[in-house]
């Protein structure tokens, strides 16, 4: 991704150059790495970017998660870390595990199967762990 001429990579690549100067060790960061460093996001700032901060008339937290859900499993489930998050977000904020397993499933339909099935492989992962 070091193409000059592919914008989406001039753009990634100034990214991670500012990130390694805020912070060398950021170099190598994943997002299976921001997982385990912060596997939800505080109250504050959920509520800022996803609730009602920014649009008082809008879409709750808990759908908005739930959203973000159905587009990652739509994209095949190949976000892994981020769909943990999210799975971990939506149940903090009030989602059911069987509103998070119904939202996995319908993307059955737009995603296919095999995407379904590892979102929904994920979601339980997450669910079991966080007894």
């Amino acid at each position: 991704m070091t193409d000059p001429n592919n914008p989406f990579a001039a753009w990634m690549g100034q990214m991670q150059d500012m990130a390694k100067t805020m912070n060398p060790a950021l170099e190598h960061f994943t997002p299976s790495g921001f997982e385990k460093l912060w596997p939800t996001m505080p109250a504050e700032l959920v509520e800022q970017f996803m609730g009602k901060g920014l649009n008082p008339e809008g879409l709750d937290a808990k759908t908005k998660m739930l959203l973000t859900l159905a587009g990652l499993t739509v994209l095949g489930a190949q976000a892994e870390a981020q769909i943990r998050m999210t799975v971990r977000q939506a149940a903090e904020q009030g989602a059911t595990k069987q509103e998070i397993a119904e939202t996995i499933g319908m993307m059955g339909l737009f995603g296919g199967l095999p995407a379904m099935n590892k979102a929904m492989e994920l979601a339980t992962d997450v669910l079991e762990d966080d007894k």
